[in-house]
């Protein structure tokens, strides 16, 4: 059965054009010599897609594509120029965490009133009362006015009341990019909990990890048009292949580092263990990035350099960086024409998530500030989910087990059998092989 069901819905807006807003009088005139002051923009255009009940379905694409246009049309906030929308079920839209706070109110007098704008019952929010309070974690604070807030706090209070909605259909847009990252991962695991109670979630958001973890499907978006509609991993592939091709990475940024121009990176690529270019990767994978440079003079100090960034955090710092620095001070001479730089990463530690990678030619010890080329944002990599892990980066590392022996008169430690194994990449164990310091 299906919850939700657009039917070759398309939605039109009248723009209306500065050059025509200059005066009653101009504009009078203009209609009356058959000027048209306004044009139409079709946000959306002959959208037809189900949701069946119980399903997670994400809905990606560009800026102005359509997205948020869909989400108004379910919540009715507008209606659509033409075709049909059915809905089965009590619907609820989380458009914006925290709307309708009063910035006078406490904090708990804003959960009964962003409640009630939500649609909860005065009875159920007393209910849910002290669940919402230790969701977003802010009991010292509850009868402090919201204004006094931290924007963390805002917006953790804000989720956490949606959170405890209880609709048979749920329209999320962007939501999930509030708090820190422990409370965004308590945001995950309760919209999952919400998809285990058998929800019927929509799921709008720029976060492509989190739309991968969370949905089971997924629609890509293009200009008002469902362009392609499929498993989630393909899907984001789909949409990350066309930002490569429409919007290119820019080669100069402003603002950057100044430039000598000895050397010009001409290109930036990635390679998976078979020698294929590649842009989507797995933690734990082996990866070869290369860059491309053309010396026009000999360079007999040059040092190269790649910079892995977070999508997000990019403007606060790398993740990590790759250089060809030595701690020694041994310099790297380069002959003037065309050569290739490459680096080999036996085993990626980077988690899922989406990343760039800026690449760097200097002279020994030139500052941050200078380079002889500096190719900012010059590639975009994916990595999905390979190894099982937690926190930040993976480690490659390898495990024994084995039993432990204790002597009476033993003064050194336990000693591992010989019969004890490692895991292999996928956590199972195998025959145990020689480690470095064991016998």
């Amino acid at each position: 059965m299906n919850d939700l069901i657009l039917d070759h819905v398309s939605k039109r807006y009248q723009v209306q054009h500065r050059s025509h807003r200059r005066g009653r009088l101009r504009s009078l005139l203009q209609t009356l010599a058959g000027f048209d002051a306004q044009s139409d923009f079709w946000a959306l255009r002959d959208i037809s897609f189900e949701v069946a009940r119980g399903e997670t379905l994400g809905i990606i694409g560009h800026n102005g594509a359509g997205k948020s246009t869909i989400l108004k049309l379910l919540s009715k906030v507008t209606t659509p120029t033409s075709g049909e929308i059915r809905i089965s079920g009590r619907l609820s839209a989380l458009i914006e965490v925290g709307s309708g706070f009063h910035p006078e109110l406490t904090g708990r007098e804003n959960i009964f009133l962003s409640g009630s704008i939500l649609g909860m019952r005065h009875r159920e929010i007393v209910r849910k009362l002290e669940g919402i309070v230790d969701f977003a974690g802010v009991r010292d604070f509850i009868d402090t006015p919201v204004k006094h807030f931290s924007s963390g706090m805002y917006v953790r209070l804000g989720f956490s009341i949606a959170a405890h909605l209880e609709p048979d259909i749920l329209l999320l847009d962007e939501v999930l990019a509030v708090g820190d990252a422990t409370f965004q991962a308590k945001c995950l695991d309760r919209i999952n909990q919400l998809h285990r109670q058998g929800r019927t979630i929509v799921f709008i958001s720029h976060d492509l990890v989190s739309v991968e973890k969370l949905c089971g499907r997924v629609l890509l978006l293009d200009y008002g048009r469902v362009i392609a509609s499929g498993p989630a991993r393909d899907i984001i592939g789909t949409y990350q292949e066309i930002g490569r091709t429409r919007w290119p990475p820019k080669q100069q940024v402003v603002g950057g580092p100044t430039r000598s121009g000895e050397i010009e990176i001409t290109s930036v690529t990635c390679e998976d263990e078979s020698g294929h270019a590649a842009t989507v990767f797995r933690t734990g994978d082996s990866v070869r990035i290369r860059f491309e440079y053309l010396a026009h003079i000999a360079i007999p100090d040059a040092i190269f350099e790649l910079y892995v960034y977070s999508m997000l955090d990019g403007l606060y710092g790398p993740w990590f960086q790759l250089t060809t620095a030595s701690e020694d001070g041994e310099t790297l001479g380069i002959e003037r024409g065309r050569e290739v730089a490459e680096y080999e990463i036996d085993e990626l530690s980077l988690l899922p998530g989406i990343c760039y990678v800026s690449a760097r030619i200097a002279h020994r010890g030139q500052p941050a500030g200078q380079a002889i080329d500096w190719q900012q944002q010059s590639l975009t990599l994916r990595v999905d989910h390979g190894r099982t892990v937690c926190g930040t980066f993976y480690m490659p590392h390898r495990w024994r087990i084995g039993h432990t022996s204790s002597p009476a008169h033993a003064t050194s430690g336990p000693e591992l059998k010989s019969w004890s194994a490692e895991s292999d990449t996928d956590g199972r164990e195998v025959p145990a092989r020689s480690l470095p310091g064991t016998r």
